[in-house]
């Protein structure tokens, strides 16, 4: 079967089986209704052009202040080859500049006002097999994942998971405080040699609050305690070096998440979150790895955490198929598997009411271009005002702190 029956094959089949209708988005983004349309053909404004090069693939990312729609193109391969994307009605910030890479994926990336109303990014690559480009809002953000082979002169210049402390390359947020620190003591688990780094992404933070429950408590606080407590536990109990996409209340995008995981040679993602639902009854537990949403409850998580509306879930969804080629899908099912009984078994020992909503699967924006295996952990749900009540209180964050672990200590165990 050829690429082109392949994809229609899929996105038929999406348009029958998914909660939301299917939108093609690699080539060339748009949207459903008349009134979506009329917006996204308003002027945008390019304001910010930055990558990150991690182990196996390069990722830009362009800032603008409304979303777009573009079209990509690509020329030639190898040395000579070049990807360009013209972003329509889009006009060019004053203050953004061509970048230079030279990491063996891209030379480098060029941009320009190709025309009165267009924009056009030009990528000159190197050695590349594959790319991707999928939008983020709220901000409107796109982002291109580049993917190829690097020559072992560029590979060896990789930081090495045994390397001194590293601090993500994150242009925009250079002064966040990401902890990077290295146990000293001696692994209590055998398998340990295969997960040696371990990230920890208290979701939210700055002035993304995330789910705010009834008395005012924020998402973003609650994860913070439990992130730090996990990252505590990860190093005292396991010996893995533990590095925290952030450590205080800042705002760190969605995209740089995963780019801060696969910069520093992370083996395990662990995003740490708190639910909420319009229903107040809804309470329990539940662990999220990537996948197409199979619920309309399910996209509506995704829309809330990732920030952005059910619509652009939908065009996630039509384009999840092509960006999870080189996803860890049954690693991360297996790791979402053995923290939810871990922690569903830590939570039940001091509050029997406790519910075990189990392991499920969701296209979530941090998890997507993780290049290990990956999770999102739902500790709680603040819109219902007993499990509220529980989230606050630090006893219960440091047993969902403990439950985590042990699943990962689970996790690392079975493995082979």
């Amino acid at each position: 079967m050829n690429k082109s029956l392949h994809i229609l094959t899929f996105l038929l089949i999406s348009m029958l089986l998914l909660p939301f209708p299917a939108i093609s988005a690699r080539t060339k983004n748009t949207v459903s209704d008349e009134q979506s349309t009329d917006r996204l053909h308003q002027s945008a404004t390019l304001s910010e052009m930055k990558h990150w090069s991690n182990p196996d693939y390069t990722r830009i990312v362009l800032d603008l202040d409304r979303d777009v729609v573009w079209d990509a193109h690509e020329l030639g391969k190898g040395a000579a080859g070049r990807i360009y994307i013209d972003l329509k009605h889009t006009r060019l910030g004053k203050s953004v500049k061509d970048l230079t890479i030279g990491d063996g994926l891209l030379k480098g990336a060029r941009i320009g006002q190709y025309k009165s109303d267009v924009v056009r990014v030009v990528l000159d690559t190197e050695n590349i097999k594959d790319y991707k480009i999928f939008p983020l809002s709220d901000p409107a953000r796109l982002v291109i994942d580049v993917r190829g082979e690097r020559s072992t002169e560029i590979s060896s210049l990789e930081p090495s998971i045994s390397a001194a402390p590293l601090r993500p390359v994150v242009p925009k947020h250079s002064d966040v405080p990401v902890a990077v620190e290295k146990s000293h003591r001696a692994p209590k688990v055998t398998a340990l040699s295969k997960i040696r780094r371990i990230v920890v992404d208290p979701g939210h933070g700055g002035h993304d609050p995330g789910a705010v429950g009834a008395s005012g408590i924020q998402e973003k606080d609650v994860v913070l305690a439990i992130g730090l407590r996990l990252s505590e536990l990860l190093r005292d109990e396991l010996g893995v070096d533990v590095v925290m996409t952030r450590s205080t209340d800042v705002f760190i995008p969605l995209e740089e998440r995963t780019a801060i995981a696969n910069k520093v040679g992370a083996d395990l993602f662990l995003s740490v979150h708190a639910n909420a639902a319009p229903n107040r009854n809804a309470a329990g537990i539940e662990t999220y790895y990537l996948n197409l949403a199979k619920t309309d409850k399910v996209a509506q998580l995704a829309a809330k955490e990732n920030g952005t509306s059910l619509e652009k879930v939908s065009v996630l969804q039509a384009i999840l198929f092509d960006l999870m080629a080189n996803y860890k899908l049954n690693d991360s099912a297996h790791l979402a598997d053995e923290v939810q009984k871990s922690l569903y078994k830590k939570i039940r020992g001091h509050y029997s009411d406790v519910k075990n909503l189990g392991v499920k699967q969701g296209p979530f924006y941090v998890l997507v271009g993780a290049a290990m295996p990956s999770i999102l952990v739902e500790t709680a749900f603040l819109s219902n005002a007993t499990e509220e009540s529980r989230l606050k209180d630090p006893a219960y964050q440091d047993q969902a702190a403990n439950g985590i672990l042990e699943g990962v200590r689970s996790y690392i165990t079975s493995l082979k």
